[in-house]
């Protein structure tokens, strides 16, 4: 996942809102414009303890992480071509960079993606735009634990129970 146009300062949960769903939803890393140290250390931190090796990196150029991505760059966007016309050609593609803007939109991302897909023609997050595209590319992880995690969940049908691991539950 590409996020472009994240404001440090301003923009930190909204951002983290994003990284934490393309972690959940299965994707591997954020590349973040521009780069936020304090954001990607506190995402390190979930991952560490949560398991799954996600990774944010931050870059300074975006335009060249698009081009020089190699698979199917898919701009998110109200704007764009309906996601069930889209998604018959990204279920083919390897490798999917998602692009998602921040509060102002540069007018290029639209002729640097491959695809600009809208789940929604009506204004809505860029967090529910990203949740629904990975999960009708990938579906939904079932419950368990992911590989190093040192926490897991353990779903119920109430309360919270979270299992340690190498010792105890709380």
């Amino acid at each position: 996942m590409l996020r472009v146009g994240h404001r440090p300062g301003r923009d930190p949960r909204l951002t983290t809102h994003l990284a934490l769903t393309a972690r959940a939803l299965g994707a591997r890393r954020l590349l973040l414009h521009p780069p936020d140290p304090e954001l990607a250390a506190r995402l390190a931190a979930v991952s560490e303890r949560w398991g799954r090796g996600f990774e944010v990196l931050g870059i300074a150029d975006y335009r060249r992480a698009i081009r020089e991505f190699d698979g199917t760059r898919a701009h998110l966007t109200m704007y764009g071509e309906p996601i069930e016309r889209v998604l018959p050609r990204l279920r083919k593609e390897r490798r999917i960079l998602a692009i998602v803007g921040g509060a102002k939109v540069p007018a290029e991302l639209y002729g640097l993606a491959d695809v600009n897909l809208a789940v929604g023609h009506q204004p809505h997050s860029e967090v529910a735009a990203l949740a629904i595209l990975l999960e009708r590319l990938r579906g939904i992880p079932p419950p368990g634990r992911w590989p190093e995690a040192r926490a897991s969940i353990v779903p119920q049908r109430r309360g919270k129970r979270v299992r340690t691991h190498g010792g105890g539950s709380r």
